[in-house]
């Protein structure tokens, strides 16, 4: 059984293993160097770097349906109709809130928007034109080691609820999405200097720090309330 000190401060149970250590973190840190690395040494501008904030928005919901058609097999009755229910709910909502943004970042920062309405070849060739396919690719690989470290080997898929994954990307997408437009704006007022992007990198970073662990703290509450039930 879980102890109360433990089930009411969960960030105590996970000092165990430094949470520099974990796998999942380490991946995080070092795919969130990339633009580091871009802007100091490749010259990014404010447009490179958004896009490629945006795409990651695209990572993550796109990891997030995987999770929750998981979820949803571990359900029953009328929870699992429910989960069926809420992917394809999902994928709309998020699909055109994510799409909103992306219209708005090629619009007002990358001005390609000379052809009509964009479609995916206008992200896609915007992509390729940056050099953005390996940072893309590196983010990637960060969320899918969270996926199937912390979802899967570490049980968390057990825990979560379709219900409960519809809605956990919003808060973090949305925090990042204010930072991306009120810092990409200011450097774009400010003429792109370097240690204004700097800043907005090493923020997106500690953003993205703050969002991880705040979803394994999550699931360890649920875990401990659990727990404390057998």
């Amino acid at each position: 059984m879980v102890s109360l000190s433990a089930m009411n401060n969960p960030e105590a149970a996970m000092d165990s293993k430094s949470i520099w250590q974990r796998p999942s973190v380490i991946a995080l840190v070092l795919a969130n160097l990339v633009p580091l690395f871009g802007v100091m040494f490749w010259h990014w501008q404010v447009f490179p770097l958004l896009l490629l904030f945006w795409s990651e928005n695209v990572i993550v919901g796109v990891f997030n349906v995987l999770k929750m058609l998981i979820a949803t097999r571990q359900q029953n009755g009328i929870a699992a109709a429910t989960g069926y229910f809420l992917i394809p709910f999902f994928c709309v909502h998020y699909g055109m809130f994510t799409l909103v943004h992306g219209v708005f970042v090629v619009a007002m920062f990358g001005g390609v928007l000379d052809h009509g309405f964009p479609g995916p070849a206008v992200f896609w060739s915007a992509i390729k034109d940056h050099g953005l396919q390996w940072a893309i690719l590196g983010l990637t690989v960060s969320h899918g080691i969270s996926f199937v470290h912390n979802f899967i080997m570490n049980g968390e898929f057990r825990k979560a609820s379709p219900p409960l994954l519809m809605f956990q990307p919003y808060g973090r997408i949305f925090v990042l999405h204010i930072t991306i437009i009120i810092g990409g704006g200011l450097m774009m007022l400010l003429g792109s200097p370097m240690i204004g992007l700097l800043i907005l990198v090493l923020l997106k970073i500690g953003l993205d720090l703050a969002g991880h662990l705040r979803e394994r703290i999550k699931f360890s509450q649920q875990a401990a309330r659990e727990q404390t039930l057998l």
